[in-house]
């Protein structure tokens, strides 16, 4: 009996670190403590070193040890506080020879930091928009713990925080979120429909627990806590919504993006393209951008 009871227990010590473990694999972030002054990449075979400047942590962007890199876009960085009450880094892009006719709110994938993510974004701005990219709690500059109850938070701040600025006031508002991002921007916007004009996802999963078991099987879909659903949140949304998904997506299966939209009320609209997970802002900005102000022109 003793023995019987030794095995039982080391089960279920067994499925709850699994739990734990499977549910930390949704967030993978590059992240440096806030006193950190610069950071290195390597962009397209340069060394680019990224040097933080003043109490905002002001990007400037060094190539090769030497050369200012400059953009079509100003970057300007600035905290604001989390409900989980965690201060948080966002990026405020601005094309810098076109006057932007409406107003991004981005949430990333589950890897990286602002750095490494924004990039994903660039594209759009020279099609008339302003993007306010935000890194989540754990994320880069970003105070707290990664964790997937604080991104709801993170993204419910984040719709408060850019509603504040004068910058935005009078343009229309979008949600855009890419995979982990998509999936959180799908609940966040719902949160804030009466706030917003419209949403768009790309490359995004129905659910954590059916993320779970596309990746584990049942068993991966019973460790895994849902805590918000996409699936379950998108009913409830009855502003403009577009969904991107490729047909290539070898993270995010396309079925995924497609149930979502069949769950969604209309106004909807959904955009199937071809090439890698979340590359369709990169590789048709001008037929996104163009779906976009269509949600958003009445």
């Amino acid at each position: 009996m003793k023995n019987l009871r030794f095995i039982y227990c080391s089960f279920l010590l067994s499925l709850t670190l699994s739990s734990c473990a499977f549910n930390r694999t949704f967030l993978r972030p590059v992240s440096f403590d806030s006193q950190t002054d610069q950071q290195t990449l390597n962009i397209q075979g340069d060394t680019v070193t990224i040097h933080y400047l003043g109490d905002n942590k002001q990007p400037l962007f060094i190539r090769n040890e030497k050369d200012t890199v400059q953009f079509k876009h100003s970057i300007e960085s600035v905290f604001f506080t989390s409900k989980s009450g965690h201060k948080l880094n966002g990026w405020m892009l601005k094309p810098k020879d076109i006057h932007p006719k409406a107003t991004i709110l981005f949430f990333h994938g589950n890897s990286g930091d602002l750095v490494r993510t924004h990039w994903s974004m660039t594209l759009l701005l020279q099609e008339g928009f302003q993007v306010f990219a935000i890194d989540y709690s754990g994320y880069g500059l970003s105070e707290g713990k990664a964790k997937r109850k604080h991104l709801l938070n993170d993204g419910n701040a984040a719709v408060d925080y850019l509603l504040s600025r004068e910058d935005v006031k009078g343009k229309k508002v979008i949600i855009y979120g890419q995979s982990l991002g998509g999936h959180l921007a799908s609940v966040v916007a719902t949160n804030n429909q009466d706030k917003i004009d419209a949403l768009v996802i790309e490359g995004a999963f129905s659910s954590h627990k059916d993320i779970g078991k596309e990746f584990a099987g049942f068993l991966g879909k019973w460790l895994v806590k849902e805590m918000y659903s996409a699936k379950a949140s998108l009913p409830g949304f009855t502003k403009p919504f577009l969904v991107i998904h490729s047909t290539e997506d070898e993270i995010i299966p396309f079925y995924m993006g497609k149930d979502l939209y069949n769950v969604a009320n209309e106004p909807k609209t959904f955009y199937e393209i071809d090439g890698c997970h979340i590359c369709g802002s990169r590789l048709y900005a001008e037929e996104i951008a163009n779906k976009i102000f269509d949600l958003v022109k009445n």
